[in-house]
């Protein structure tokens, strides 16, 4: 199963390499990993895809709440919540092609941000599934390069992170309980 975690960290130098090592340091893949500023000033916020089961994700969260930097988590995989990608697909577009790429560009509610004499950039914006999709009807016509930027991911509703990071640190406790002391 995949989770996704919502990591809230200082915004210092080292912070993202010490949380990406504690996911290798437990052999787990990152399948996506952003990171931003928040409304916060000095703190960032980590938005990492990671595939393990409950139990991984309840040892995963224990151990990220060990980190000094790391100010919260929030498994979003068990609340209703709101994901995106972008991605940015350059494409070859001539003449007749054009016309036929800007129609698919139209039914994907992407959008063209850059036209030049042989190409097309597309900006695109929607769940991983979409973007997979648009890319796919997009190959035949040509893909010369193409950018994405990771899962972006949000709880639904109002006042879901001060809801959250209350039950957060009190799971966090409980799983510590659970799991014993590991070493980060």
């Amino acid at each position: 199963m995949t989770h996704t975690f919502a990591i809230y960290v200082d915004n210092k130098p080292g912070v993202l390499n010490r949380v990406a090592s504690l996911f290798r340091r437990r052999a787990f893949n990152i399948e996506s990993l952003t990171v931003g500023h928040t409304h916060e000033p000095g703190m960032s916020r980590m938005t990492v895809v990671v595939e393990t089961d409950d139990y991984g994700a309840r040892r995963l969260e224990a151990n990220l709440y060990k980190l000094v930097p790391v100010r919260r988590v929030e498994n979003l995989s068990t609340r209703p919540q709101i994901s995106r990608d972008l991605a940015l697909i350059k494409v070859a577009a001539t003449g007749d092609t054009r016309t036929q790429v800007m129609q698919l560009v139209d039914v994907y509610r992407a959008r063209v941000v850059d036209v030049s004499p042989d190409s097309l950039v597309i900006e695109a914006t929607g769940t991983e599934d979409k973007i997979d999709s648009l890319l796919e009807v997009l190959r035949p016509y040509g893909v010369a390069e193409m950018v994405r930027t990771g899962l972006v991911a949000m709880a639904r509703g109002t006042g879901a992170a001060d809801k959250s990071a209350a039950r957060t640190s009190r799971v966090a406790a409980d799983v510590q309980d659970n799991l014993g002391n590991y070493s980060v």
